[in-house]
């Protein structure tokens, strides 16, 4: 046992817009249901200018910490696992603790960043800083607009991406059998240039020009090379945090995988037979949020019923780098 924890709240945030495979089929000259059948995508959620990351990052907090009842009694610690941040200065966490109306309080707040593991690399350290009796109480969201960096003519990456956010508050319990009870994570820094957003941080400078800026600042992938690595290295991690948390395969009730696309969902079924259905599959409905991907199918398993008191869980996702990263839970 690394950590002994509960979930106490969850929440989540949709953008109020909703993109249909069927107008992007219409607006990219494609016919009818060609979006739908390449991508096995039927819509997904597209931010507003008014619905920044921060804003539904503190949507979907508030909604955790309404769950979670914590009244007056604020979380010892904030943190944003964002795959890709508000702004590069400051960080994510602290507008969201100021728009939580916590601005003064002197909680304190940081940003992680593994891509779209990084909710999961928030967890793990939320997780330590109860371990080690820091905190008690970690608030921990994700929230990405994927929209804002994919580029228009690109049918590929606008028909795969949404944006939303998710958050889960956490809380120190007496209950030894209830927390993480592993996780197994590896990097291969060889595959970086499969994917990457070049725009925003100190690659690409002002100096070098607009069209520079504005030709960085689209999410470039490749998909093929992504799927192919991500593959080889998830059994690995898969095993190793299985072992490390003393369960087998069978005794994973649920699965909260990253929803990276229709053919990676499907690929993390086949990892789980002869029982796939344990494998939550909302990508037909929200698309790739990056980040925001795990929390989301997480709080929508919470939600529903799937995960309850009791309940073994994987969050299982591969990130840009490439990373992967497996990690087991007791509700």
């Amino acid at each position: 046992m690394i950590s002994a924890f509960r979930i106490a709240g969850w929440g989540s945030y949709l953008p109020r817009t909703t993109l249909l495979s069927s107008d992007l089929d219409a607006r990219h000259g494609h016919a009818p249901g060609w979006t739908e059948r390449e991508f096995g995508i039927v819509s997904r959620h597209v931010a507003q200018a008014d619905e920044t990351t921060s804003m539904m990052a503190a949507e979907a907090a508030r909604q955790a910490l309404d769950r979670a009842g914590w009244d007056v009694q604020l979380p010892d610690g904030i943190i944003g696992g964002c795959g890709v941040m508000e702004q590069p200065i400051p960080s994510t966490a602290a507008l969201v603790q100021d728009r939580l109306g916590f601005g003064k309080s002197g909680v304190p707040c940081f940003d992680v960043n593994q891509t779209c593991l990084s909710f999961v690399a928030a967890l793990n350290i939320a997780a330590l800083g109860i371990s080690t009796g820091r905190w008690r109480r970690a608030l921990i969201f994700a929230s990405d607009i994927a929209s804002a960096g994919l580029d228009p003519a690109n049918p590929k990456t606008r028909s795969i991406f949404g944006d939303g956010a998710a958050a889960i508050a956490i809380e120190a319990c007496g209950d030894q059998a209830s927390g993480m009870l592993s996780v197994a994570s590896v990097t291969n820094g060889a595959h970086h240039g499969l994917a990457q957003l070049r725009s925003g941080g100190t690659r690409l400078r002002v100096s070098e020009g607009y069209d520079a800026l504005i030709a960085g600042s689209y999410f470039e992938m490749d998909a093929f090379g992504i799927f192919k690595a991500a593959a080889k290295a998830l059994p690995g991690v898969i095993e190793q945090a299985l072992d490390d948390a003393g369960v087998n395969r069978e005794q994973i009730d649920c699965v909260i995988c990253h929803q990276a696309s229709a053919p990676g969902v499907e690929h993390v079924r086949r990892l789980f037979e002869p029982t796939p259905d344990r494998v939550i599959n909302i990508f037909p409905r929200t698309g790739n949020q990056i980040a925001a991907s795990i929390p989301t199918v997480l709080a929508h398993a919470l939600e529903t019923g799937a995960v309850r008191p009791g309940s073994t869980i994987m969050l299982l996702g591969t990130a840009a780098g490439i990373s992967a990263t497996a990690m087991v839970i007791r509700i």
